[in-house]
C-alpha cells in the first residue's frame, strides 16, 4: 500500500467508524462496512487517484454497503425504517453535539466506558480509534491473536448487552468520565514506553500511536486542560526515546543519557502544552506530571536539574493522586536533592506497600540508592531481587549488569 494512501486510511478510520456508529448504532456493522470501503479504495484509488475528499468517498461507499446489507437482512428491517438512510448522501450528518468537530469523540467514551474491563478498553481503543488490526494489537501487546480477538469480541458484546450508549457525555458527566478516557490513552503509551513483557524495553510504535490518539483528543476537546497535560507528558517523555536504550537494547538511566539525542522540537511542543495545562485553574494530575517531565528535559544535566522544584511538584501530585508509585518517584527525587540515605529512608518506609513488593522499578531504585550509599552487600541483594522481578529481557540484562558490577567491586574490596 502506498504510504500516502496508508496515511489517509490511518487518519480517516476513526472518523469514518464514528460517523457510521452514530448513524447505524451497530459497531460490528460499522467495522464491516468500513473495512469494505477501504478495500474498495485499495482497488480504485491506485488507478483513479486519491479523491479530493477521501473521507467523504469512504463514508459514501460504506453507507451504501451498510444500506444494502440491512435491506438483505430482514432482522434489520425495523432499524432501517427508523434510520431513513439516504444512500446517496455524501456529506456526514450533524454531529452528536454540534459543538464537536466529528464523531470520534463518542468512540473515545464508548471504548473507555467504565463498564468494560481495563484490558478490553485498551484493545478496543486501538482497534477502533487507532485503526489497528486485531493482529497488530495482539502483536503490540505480545499476546496470541485469538486472545486479543476474544478481548475485542468481549468488549463489543458488553457494549451491546449492557446497552452502553454511543454518545458523548453531557457537560455534567464529562468531568467524571474524561479521566477514564485519558487513562486508557496513557495506558497505551505506558505499554509503549516501558513494555510489560518481551525482549524490548520500548515499543516505539505503540507509544507513537498513543500520542496520535491524544492529538486527536486535544483537537476534539481543546478547552480541557488535562488533555493538554496528558499530551504534554507523553511528548516530553517520548522525546527521550532514542537515548533510553543502549545498542544492545538495555536501558540507559537518565543520568547517562545523551541529551543531544533528545527530540528538541517535541520538547518545545510539550513545554508549550504544559503552560496551557497549568493555566486557568487548579492543576491536574497530568499537568503536574508534565511539569516534572519538563524540568527534566530543560536541564543540561542531572546535576543541574531543579530537584527541589521536582520534589515540590511531587508533593502536589501526592495531594491530587496519592499512590505508592508517586511516593516511590518522590523518594528518588529526594535522594537526588538530599543524598541517597535520605531517599532510602523513604523507600524503606514503603517496603510493606503491597503494590511495591513485586514492583521491579522499586527494587531497582532501592538497589541503586544502596549502591550510591556504598552499602554494596545490601545493594547486591537488592539487585538480585530486582532480577527476579524483571519482566523484559532488557530489564533482566540491566539488573544483571548492575549486579555484576557491584559483585566485582565486593570481590576486589580488601576484607
Amino acid at each position: 500500500m502506498e504510504p500516502a494512501i496508508a496515511a489517509v486510511f490511518r487518519e480517516e478510520h476513526g472518523r469514518l467508524l464514528g460517523a457510521l456508529v452514530r448513524r447505524f448504532g451497530d459497531l460490528d456493522l460499522a467495522e464491516e462496512v468500513a473495512s469494505e470501503a477501504i478495500e474498495a479504495a485499495l482497488t480504485h484509488w491506485p488507478v483513479d487517484g486519491v479523491p479530493a475528499k477521501p473521507g467523504a468517498w469512504l463514508l459514501t461507499t460504506a453507507r451504501r454497503r451498510a444500506v444494502n446489507r440491512l435491506k438483505r437482512d430482514q432482522t434489520y428491517a425495523a432499524k432501517l425504517a427508523v434510520l431513513h438512510v439516504d444512500a446517496q448522501r455524501t456529506e456526514p450528518g450533524p454531529s452528536v453535539d454540534a459543538s464537536l468537530p466529528d464523531d470520534r469523540l463518542q468512540l473515545f467514551f464508548t471504548c473507555a466506558h467504565p463498564a468494560l474491563a481495563a484490558e478490553d478498553r485498551v484493545a478496543l481503543t486501538l482497534r477502533c480509534l487507532a485503526g489497528m488490526t486485531t493482529v497488530e494489537v495482539a502483536r503490540a501487546f505480545l499476546v496470541p491473536v485469538p486472545t486479543m480477538a476474544q478481548r475485542i469480541v468481549r468488549a463489543k458484546k458488553k457494549i451491546r448487552e449492557a446497552r452502553i450508549p454511543f454518545r458523548v457525555p453531557g457537560p455534567d458527566e464529562l468531568p467524571s468520565r474524561l479521566p477514564g478516557v485519558l487513562q486508557v490513552v496513557y495506558s497505551i503509551f505506558t505499554e509503549g514506553y516501558a513494555a510489560s513483557s518481551g525482549p524490548a524495553l520500548q515499543r516505539i510504535e505503540v507509544a507513537a500511536e498513543a500520542i496520535r490518539l491524544a492529538r486527536v483528543l486535544r483537537g476534539l476537546l481543546p478547552a480541557e486542560r488535562e488533555v493538554a497535560g496528558l499530551l504534554a507528558l507523553m511528548l516530553l517523555i517520548h522525546a527521550r526515546r532514542d537515548a533510553r536504550t543502549a545498542p544492545d537494547g538495555t536501558p540507559v538511566l537518565l543520568a547517562d543519557q545523551s541529551r543531544a539525542a533528545w527530540d528538541r522540537s517535541m520538547i518545545e511542543e510539550g513545554r508549550t502544552l504544559v503552560i496551557a495545562a497549568l493555566t486557568g485553574g487548579s492543576p491536574g494530575v497530568y499537568g503536574v506530571q508534565a511539569a516534572i517531565a519538563a524540568l527534566h528535559d530543560e536541564a543540561a544535566s542531572v546535576e543541574t536539574t531543579d530537584w527541589p522544584q521536582i520534589v515540590a511538584l511531587y508533593d502536589v501530585l501526592l495531594t491530587l493522586s496519592p499512590s505508592p508509585v508517586v511516593s516511590l518517584n518522590r523518594a528518588a527525587a529526594v535522594a537526588m536533592r538530599d543524598g541517597p540515605e535520605a531517599g532510602l529512608v523513604l523507600l524503606d518506609a514503603l517496603a510493606e506497600e503491597p503494590l511495591l513488593r513485586a514492583y521491579h522499578p522499586y527494587a531497582l531504585a532501592r538497589a541503586d540508592l544502596l549502591e550510591r550509599a556504598d552499602r554494596l552487600s545490601e545493594a547486591a541483594e537488592a539487585y538480585r531481587k530486582a532480577l527476579t522481578l524483571a519482566a523484559t529481557d532488557a530489564d533482566r540484562a540491566h539488573a544483571e549488569r548492575r549486579l555484576s558490577g557491584v559483585s566485582a567491586t565486593l570481590r576486589n574490596t580488601p576484607m
